[in-house]
């Protein structure tokens, strides 16, 4: 285990310091004091960089929030399954309590039409024996014609209750998927205006945005480095340390809204895989994950941990260490490995916590 451990620690430092390289040949040269470029003429290029980010999480809330209801989307239509099987099971239940009281009647009908009750064949039969003999049978008789017309009773009523059930679990099902629907056409719309926005904008207002947004992240690692919040170096459990190796192999993957693997990821569909794949199912939205599993403090993260960001933990990324965390970050980027600090950090959870 302890080999394994280290195994994964070479990895992030060299994946880390990949991606600090790839950072500094895309950003250039660093610029010369003083000669920062200026805004382009129209909206400033900072209130651009604001812009896109409330876009980029509005995009992500949206996308969150129609993870979560197809997630309860898909548990009602196995409900439905699940209550129709039933149905189904009781139906024929109670297509043969209905023919077993019927056949009871007929043998009734033909048994007393023309003969005799069984206290005048007792009193009028040479053989008090054989008359007593059949009196006991069609008291047995009769108490199962109660029997079978007791569990008509119970099939109808357990047939009328599924009945219910089955139509209410459709409607339930029916009204999730039109809401899905509708949070579909809102997460388009989201990345509808991203698109625009970024489309909109020159060759020189995208360099600067990328400049800016690099700036303000490294800063905020700065800070978070600085403040002391982080702990030392901690191993992964055995279960952190194969959901930190299958975030890995995703590196360079695109981010897709809504997906979970195996070739696309959104942010919570990759931290849910990774546990999974580690033998640990956890739910499957990050504001799922924050409510469910066991909250750390920053200064405890290990390998595996769980990080989420901004208010409403609409957004996960899983802790590699050295302050550093693999996310799918949003739409047009890929699965990679990024500051801890790359955005404003809610708390950490622990997946595989007792």
């Amino acid at each position: 285990m302890s080999g394994r451990i280290v195994r994964i620690a070479r990895v992030v430092r060299i994946v880390c310091t990949a991606v600090l390289l790839a950072s500094a040949l895309l950003a250039g040269p660093a610029p010369v004091a003083g000669a920062a470029p200026a805004d382009p003429p129209g909206q400033p290029v900072s209130s651009l960089l604001n812009r896109l980010r409330t876009l980029y999480r509005q995009a992500e809330e949206a996308s969150e929030a129609y993870n979560a209801t197809d997630d309860k989307l898909k548990r009602q239509r196995a409900e439905v399954d699940k209550l129709n099987e039933q149905l189904a099971d009781a139906r024929v239940a109670l297509t043969s309590s209905r023919e077993d009281v019927g056949r009871i009647a007929r043998e009734q009908y033909r048994g007393t039409t023309g003969g005799v009750s069984p206290y005048m064949d007792f009193l009028l039969s040479r053989d008090p024996q054989q008359a007593a003999d059949r009196s006991h049978a069609i008291r047995r008789a009769a108490g199962h014609r109660a029997l079978a017309v007791e569990r008509l009773t119970q099939d109808e009523q357990q047939s009328a209750t599924l009945a219910s059930k089955a139509r209410k679990a459709l409607d339930v099902q029916q009204t999730l998927a039109a809401t899905q629907a509708q949070q579909r056409d809102t997460v388009r719309k989201r990345l509808g205006e991203v698109e625009r926005l970024l489309a909109s904008l020159t060759p020189d207002q995208l360099a600067e945005l990328r400049r800016l947004e690099a700036r303000d992240v490294g800063d905020a690692q700065r800070r978070l480095l600085a403040s002391g919040a982080l702990g030392g170096p901690q191993a992964p459990s055995r279960a952190g340390g194969l959901a930190v190796q299958y975030a890995l192999a995703q590196v360079g993957r695109p981010y897709v809204w809504g997906a979970a693997g195996p070739d696309s990821f959104d942010c919570s569909g990759l931290t849910s895989q990774a546990w999974a794949h580690a033998g640990n199912p956890i739910p499957r939205t990050s504001q799922e994950q924050w409510r469910a599993l066991r909250r750390i403090p920053l200064n405890q993260l290990r390998p595996g941990d769980l990080v989420l960001y901004f208010e409403g933990a609409t957004h996960v990324a899983l802790y590699l260490g050295d302050g550093q965390v693999i996310q799918a970050p949003r739409t047009g980027d890929v699965v990679k490995v990024s500051p801890l600090a790359s955005n404003p950090v809610l708390g950490a959870v622990r997946p595989d916590a007792p």
